[in-house]
């Protein structure tokens, strides 16, 4: 399935952005609720409500549902910095919290 595809499945969030922090609690990034970037807005507020953080578990899905872009990603790393930070998470095994602003 495309990830437009999928997109269509996942629940809709409230909020203005999704934070994510490190086990520390630094913010490490933000993903805004706004054009361009509300599909990985949706993706990562999912996953963060279905497991808790962006776990390995979690980016595993994340990936999945990012389908084609996951490829382009892997491909041309920095491209698709949301989808590069799944891959990071699921390669290095260092969750990360999100909660929604």
């Amino acid at each position: 399935m495309k990830f437009a595809d999928t997109l269509k499945t996942l629940p809709e969030f409230a909020g203005d952005k999704l934070v994510l922090t490190d086990a520390a609690g630094a913010e490490v990034a933000t993903i805004a609720n706004a054009p361009g970037t509300a599909g990985s807005f949706r993706v990562y507020a999912h996953l963060a409500q279905q497991y808790g953080a962006i776990d390995a578990e979690a980016a595993a899905e994340g990936l999945a549902i990012f389908a084609e872009h996951t490829e382009d990603a892997s491909t041309h790393p920095g491209k698709h910095p949301n989808i590069d930070r799944l891959i990071a998470v699921l390669a290095t095994g260092i969750p990360l919290n999100a909660r929604i602003v």
